[in-house]
């Protein structure tokens, strides 16, 4: 949850325009009351009717003294907001919440709140707020929506003051607003063993000692709740205290998340479209590996990462892998589709080889494009890669049974160069992909009696 800060808004003499920005505020009805003055009182000079004249009199001046009268009030009043929560996944509501305080000394009048939201959130909020004592407050709340990502701002705040006759209203601004933060859809992903895993936390982790020898063990000083079998009696007796072996460590697994957003490799665009899909399915896997244990990374095909992330990624079942998940999120929010043609720039990045998983969410891809896959291929410990034919999601959904040629023949490139390689079609269920590729993956193995396993 977030909180904007305070801001005020007083209806005095400061305010830029003077009287004349408190006679523009004069609504329909003390248009009209002014109108039919100035007409009665003309008509009453004409015809020499004194009574006329008064009532003329009277309609034209009631609607400019509700204007001096608001123009001369000072309301001094506090507004705030509050997220709930402050980023949301795609799909989703949050709720706003507003709270007013009268930080005056005298009570206001009838106040409308109105806060300025964009339209792909929803109509704008109104609020009638009656009389608010002195030192009170009111809060109120609504609800925001979005089915599209994208960081959206919410404010500023603005407080129409009118008066009791509705003759005349003014309108005061707040100078603070909230961002509002769209992530993607994230789908919860079944445990399975992919390829890379081998080298990381869970079943198939594995643990080094810190030398290779038994006589090589490096010791460390005893501690309160060490397993007494873990003793090293040689090095006990070396330095006359207890000595035990150090715990073996375990080997993060590393995996790269790579993200295609070539605007050339998607046709279509809205929530469902094969571009929305593929970011969903980035931002699943990365939480889902972050759960894991793994040190994740997350590339796009112009050769940009996350601000602020290591040279290993992301370190995931640690204290910071929520904040970690929640910087990735912010950028898969906002990102939009590149200008360029090839991967190139995303292999530059992943050539220098941290030997760990790469899960690649792809467009459309060329001969060349598929090329350079192959050789990115060599440079990780398992490739596993989710390619979305444009060609079957734009046809309708009973008639996507199968890839394009064209997308045929790239896949089978990818698996020929050792990617785990799935055809996503249109509106599939990123889960199922997740265990066909898994499937896959172990059918490639027996194929190849068993080489790469674990």
């Amino acid at each position: 949850m977030t909180t904007a800060g305070s801001a005020r808004a007083e209806g005095d003499r400061g305010d830029k325009g003077g009287l004349r920005t408190a006679l523009a505020g004069l609504t329909t009805r003390g248009r009209s009351f002014l109108a039919a003055g100035v007409a009665a009182t003309a008509c009453a000079y004409v015809l020499g009717q004194s009574d006329l004249l008064r009532v003329g009199l009277l309609l034209a001046v009631l609607p400019l003294m509700c204007a001096g009268v608001l123009y001369r009030t000072r309301y001094r009043v506090a507004g705030s907001r509050r997220l709930s929560p402050a980023r949301v996944p795609a799909g989703s509501e949050a709720r706003v919440h507003l709270r007013m305080d009268n930080v005056s000394r005298m009570p206001t009048g009838l106040l409308m709140l109105q806060d300025r939201v964009p339209y792909v959130l929803g109509p704008r909020p109104r609020f009638v707020l009656d009389r608010v004592e002195a030192g009170g407050r009111r809060e109120v709340s609504y609800r925001v929506r979005s089915d599209l990502r994208g960081r959206y701002p919410l404010g500023p705040l603005q407080l129409r003051l009118s008066d009791p006759f509705g003759m005349c209203e003014l309108t005061r601004s707040f100078s603070t607003y909230d961002t509002l933060t769209v992530i993607p859809r994230v789908e919860p992903l079944p445990p399975v063993r992919l390829s890379g895993e081998a080298k990381g936390y869970g079943d198939g982790r594995q643990r080094s000692l810190a030398l290779a020898g038994e006589d090589d063990v490096i010791p460390r000083g005893y501690r309160y709740g060490d397993d007494l079998r873990r003793v090293h009696w040689r090095s006990t007796a070396r330095y006359g205290e207890l000595m035990v072996r150090r715990e073996e460590q375990p080997q993060r697994a590393r995996c790269t998340v790579l993200l295609d957003t070539r605007a050339i490799a998607y046709d279509g665009a809205g929530p469902d479209s094969a571009f929305e899909w593929a970011v969903s399915g980035a931002a699943s896997v990365l939480v889902h590996l972050l759960e894991r244990g793994f040190s994740v990374r997350l590339l796009t095909d112009t050769g940009n990462s996350v601000p602020g992330e290591g040279s290993d990624g992301f370190a995931g079942a640690s204290q910071e892998s929520a904040d970690a998940a929640g910087l990735m999120m912010d950028t898969l929010a906002v990102v939009d589709h590149s200008d360029g043609a090839g991967l190139s720039r995303a292999y530059d990045m992943v050539r220098g080889g941290n030997e760990g998983l790469l899960v690649a969410f792809l467009g459309d891809l060329d001969e060349e494009q598929a090329a350079v896959l192959a050789r990115m291929r060599q440079r990780s410990g398992g490739a596993v890669a989710f390619v979305l034919d444009s060609g079957t999601w734009l046809r309708e959904p009973s008639d996507v049974s199968a890839p394009s040629d064209g997308g045929g023949e790239r896949l089978r490139m990818l698996r020929e160069a050792g990617w785990t390689a799935v055809s996503v079609p249109r509106g599939a269920s990123l889960e199922e992909q997740w265990r066909l590729a898994d499937r896959e993956r172990f059918g490639l193995v027996a194929a190849r009696g068993g080489e790469g396993a674990g």
